[in-house]
């Protein structure tokens, strides 16, 4: 399993939400690029990169930064997510470097065009499934729709998608602990790896993932518990790949 720090950039800094609300942040750095290059020291193989302004506006919004983390560390594992809703956009970050671009909100109001750019970017597309109780939520987290994850996460599946973000939203930036069951659950009910997100708060969340990696959960997210401290990063990393 790999442990996989995230970047979420708002207005060019690196900042982390609580429950996805932007006007609840908190502000980490300036410098989005030196973290970036924190987290490689620290032993990162893959980077989660979030461009929260982008979510909103359906379009990018901090690409330079991500073009700009790609240039400086070009054997890092980049995966982006947020605004990503045509090909064009698609194109001009895996052109820049990004190894993985995460469609979301796109994925749920037009399914078709995962399947789309499935077949025209093989191996490049995630999806990434925020839900709660359930059911997956778009827009930013600000509604609920009526898909059931599990139902979602296998139409994808066969249209040919790399993995699954799956994020529980009640619990992402809250340091409440992951939901290892609706994971499993998830994992179970697919082929294709899923990666876990939200609500890693301290070792503890490694262990209790790890139990459970052979179920097809490749890798997981963290964030605030990185930057807070609550979670040792490289010390979490080793514990990871050791499932």
């Amino acid at each position: 399993m790999l442990l996989i720090p995230a970047i979420d950039l708002k207005e060019g800094k690196c900042v982390r939400l609580r429950q996805g609300r932007m006007e609840d942040d908190t502000v980490f750095s300036d410098d989005p690029v030196a973290v970036a290059g924190r987290w490689v020291a620290a032993g990162a193989k893959r980077l989660h990169l979030v461009d929260l302004d982008g979510a909103f506006a359906g379009k990018p919004r901090n690409a330079e930064v991500v073009h700009a983390i790609a240039e400086a560390y070009p054997d890092l594992i980049i995966q982006i997510g947020g605004g990503i809703r045509s090909e064009e956009t698609i194109e001009a970050y895996l052109n820049a470097g990004v190894e993985y671009v995460i469609i979301g909100t796109k994925a749920v109001n037009e399914p078709h065009f995962v399947r789309d750019v499935a077949l025209e970017y093989p191996r490049h597309i995630i999806v990434g499934l925020d839900a709660k109780d359930g059911k997956v939520a778009i827009d930013g987290w600000s509604k609920l729709s009526k898909h059931d994850v599990i139902d979602l996460a296998q139409h994808f599946e066969s249209d040919g998608v790399e993995a699954i973000i799956y994020t529980d939203i009640a619990r992402d930036g809250m340091m409440q602990g992951v939901n290892v069951e609706a994971t499993a659950r998830l994992a179970r009910a697919i082929n294709i790896p899923v990666i876990a997100s939200g609500g890693i708060t301290n070792i503890d969340d490694i262990h209790a993932l790890g139990k459970v990696a052979h179920e097809g959960i490749m890798g997981a997210i963290t964030g605030r518990a990185i930057y807070e401290g609550t979670l040792d990063f490289t010390e979490a990393a080793k514990l990871a790949e050791s499932f």
